[in-house]
């Protein structure tokens, strides 16, 4: 009973970090129906650009999230002007094979500049113990920060002006543009918050597991279970298919072998599309 209390609290932690990589994808399918086969690169980039700064300036990794999440902006709205924009019309094949170039070209470069090697941010603070109940200050912060940015994100989508031009565009594009609504700078935006929440996300796990150039992609994978789970296009739904994925990665691994983990999670992922395909908060 212990082992099984402690292993759900540490999924449950961790599933908010889930829940907030798959945001970003989520997010960006809802507003332009853009399945983005980047993702996983990066939620490297949000782990490299941690570690580098952890490493070589002395930075904080928990203060370094800013300027992850300045980094995921950028990197986001490059990526949608050089490879999203020319095809945003076109039929979901082409974004499909040009977010996936897009991917190949990132991991090719991280390959002949970082290498294949394991990374860590060798930075423990500790575990906070609650009698037979035993949770790291790294897995707490973890959670934390996606909270934060979770609030963040839906402050800015429902009080700004921005974030209601992009609710405007995922409804309704061409009603948006006869409103005056500049849809192009509008998809932009939304591509690069998605790659800032994927970014972040990245920043944090890095903090909890080390890492090598090629482990955003399992979370990318995370991330489509999840978005499916929760329905594809509801950011609130890819939270909460976040924290069912942690529960259930916390609760398999006491009776099975951890092997087991991410087959139950794609026949989970098939069973959802057989059974219930628009989530537990999707549209119809």
């Amino acid at each position: 009973m212990v082992q099984l209390i402690n292993s759900l609290t540490d999924g449950f932690l961790l599933g908010f970090v889930y829940g907030l990589a798959a945001m970003g994808l989520s997010l960006i399918w809802g507003v332009m129906t853009v399945i983005n086969l980047a993702h996983g690169p990066v939620i490297t980039v949000g782990m490299l650009t941690t570690y580098l700064l952890f490493i070589h300036l002395g930075l904080n990794p928990y203060l370094g999230m800013l300027v992850v999440a300045g980094v995921g902006l950028g990197l986001g709205l490059v990526i949608y002007v050089v490879a999203v924009h020319r095809v945003i019309s076109a039929p979901h094949l082409s974004s499909l094979l040009a977010t996936f170039a897009v991917n190949m070209i990132m991991l090719g470069i991280f390959n002949a500049v970082f290498g294949g090697d394991q990374n860590n941010v060798d930075y423990s603070l500790g575990s906070l113990s609650l009698g037979f109940l035993n949770v790291t200050y790294s897995r707490l912060l973890a959670a934390l920060g996606a909270v934060l940015f979770t609030a963040f994100l839906y402050l800015f989508l429902y009080f700004t002006r921005p974030g209601k031009a992009i609710r405007a565009v995922a409804n309704n594009r061409e009603a948006a543009e006869l409103m005056g609504i500049p849809s192009a700078q509008v998809l932009a935006l939304s591509f690069g918050l998605g790659s800032l929440l994927a970014a972040v996300a990245g920043s944090l796990i890095a903090t909890i597991f080390p890492f090598t150039i090629f482990s955003g992609g399992p979370y990318e994978l995370k991330s489509f279970v999840i978005c499916v789970l929760g329905g594809l296009g509801n950011p609130l739904g890819a939270l909460l298919g976040g924290l069912a994925l942690g529960l259930m990665e916390g609760l398999i691994p006491i009776w099975m072998p951890t092997s087991w983990v991410p087959v139950v999670e794609f026949a989970l992922f098939v069973f959802v599309l057989v059974v219930k395909p628009t989530g537990l908060l999707g549209a119809k």
